[in-house]
């Protein structure tokens, strides 16, 4: 039922949506950084990073040329990752609900992560994959790409302000069929 659903979605308003079920335990880990450059504000509570940027967090790992982080005043974070010219910003994370699951993202343009909602905007020839080991489950391609760790829940558009206008372009979705278990 859940692809029929995504069918019909995806021909109405080249917007689809699967369940990405994100590793919770990485929300209580700490967060590293490794960059070639720091710069730190701390009146305004900015960081950012530039030059073969990682940070990890747990099981989640982001990539990218330049990062800010900025701080709110309740200790939520929000970091933008920025490709660097003919680049990627990139994460990987992984995912409950089995021993190998993973979720890999890229754009070509940015990332940004909000800490408190848990979300991820990817900008600009975005791509997700869902991963069991190293063989794709399932894949989405878009201009835009909304992921909500917390929903377990993304969406996928033509535009890389996060609109679907019809002509602007086409989305791409691969879903794998999937294995029946025993006693089903």
């Amino acid at each position: 039922m859940r692809r029929l659903y995504c069918f019909f979605l995806l021909m109405s308003c080249m917007t689809i949506h699967f369940n990405a079920y994100a590793e919770k335990a990485d929300a209580d880990k700490p967060t590293n950084v490794e960059a070639n450059q720091l710069a730190y504000d701390d009146v305004k509570q900015i960081n950012t990073f530039t030059g073969n940027v990682v940070l990890t967090r747990g099981t989640l790992i982001m990539k990218a040329e330049k990062m800010v982080v900025t701080q709110s005043p309740e200790g939520y974070q929000f970091a933008t990752l920025y490709a660097g010219p003919g680049g990627l910003a990139t994460f990987r994370q992984k995912r409950d609900g089995g021993p190998n699951l993973w979720i890999e993202g890229q754009a070509a343009d940015r990332i940004e992560y909000d800490g408190k909602t848990e979300i991820a905007k990817l900008f600009s020839k975005a791509k997700i994959k869902l991963l069991d080991g190293t063989q794709p489950t399932d894949e989405v391609e878009g201009e835009f790409i909304s992921y909500d760790s917390r929903a377990e829940f993304y969406s996928v558009n033509n535009t890389p302000t996060g609109d679907s206008k019809p002509g602007a372009g086409r989305i791409r979705a691969t879903i794998q069929p999937r294995k029946e278990t025993k006693g089903n």
